[in-house]
């Protein structure tokens, strides 16, 4: 096969995924604004209100940026892990995997289909946000970078949870255990510069860290690590996930019996 085949193949991909996220927008869309706008409500007004300001701004500026990255993380894990899985349940998997089409076309269709739907949510909780307070964007390019880059991270992350997954409970394991404790305590809610020494340190081993402070440097200006040592981190998780992804497909491992 040529080149445009390769790209007819992942426009394929990529649109079937697209089109099924949006089929079942009020299941996929809707829910995320309406958990945000609690949030929102919750932490921004209620208890933003006693706690004050935070790095210069009100809690509710400082919270929007975390808010908006945890439900792009959520739906592009999410929208992956179900697609492949389903598309293994089903075993229409076999067909795409004895097409003559790259390994790495394969991954793109499905990642960006994750990507489609991570970058859908966050556009939408942005939108509610505006409702709470009015938000400024201090570097455009970090929002951009930083949003898509990390969109990948977890959806490579989904497309391998869905790789190992042997029912449809396996596929929600990793996001209840992992990454939903690992989300909360990612600075969402609070700068790791309030925390004392020792649990500074533990913190910045979660890349979550990362990820949301470069976002949230990106709307405000202020960011608890190194923006350099953020990106190099996403990088390399990117490069790190799409091996394994590249090589479990490879080898048929979870896919073929």
């Amino acid at each position: 096969m040529n080149p445009q085949s390769y790209w007819i193949a992942f426009q394929s991909i990529i649109s079937k995924e697209i089109a099924r996220f949006t089929r079942i927008w009020i299941q996929t869309l809707v829910p995320p604004a309406i958990t945000m706008s609690l949030y929102f409500v919750i932490f921004g007004n209620l208890i933003g209100s006693r706690i004050g300001e935070m790095g210069g701004f009100t809690y509710m500026q400082f919270i929007v940026p975390g808010l908006i990255m945890m439900s792009v993380i959520t739906n592009s894990y999410s929208n992956v892990a179900s697609s492949f899985y389903s598309a293994k349940f089903q075993r229409n998997v076999e067909e795409v995997l004895v097409a003559p089409i790259p390994n790495y076309v394969i991954i793109a269709g499905y990642v960006g289909g994750g990507v489609a739907r991570g970058l859908c949510v966050g556009f939408i909780v942005t939108l509610v946000s505006l409702f709470f307070v009015p938000l400024q964007i201090h570097h455009l390019f970090s929002v951009c970078i930083t949003v898509l880059l990390t969109s990948i991270v977890f959806s490579l992350g989904g497309l391998i949870n869905a790789v190992f997954a042997k029912s449809f409970d396996d596929i929600s394991i990793i996001p209840t255990f992992v990454l939903t404790p690992l989300t909360y305590l990612g600075g969402v809610f609070y700068s790791i510069h309030l925390l004392p020494p020792f649990w500074q340190g533990v913190s910045q081993v979660n890349p979550i860290i990362y990820m949301v402070n470069a976002f949230r440097f990106g709307f405000l200006g202020i960011s608890d690590v190194s923006l350099g040592v953020a990106y190099s981190i996403i990088g390399l998780f990117i490069v790190a996930l799409y091996a394994l992804a590249w090589w479990l497909i490879s080898r048929g491992i979870g896919l073929r019996h």
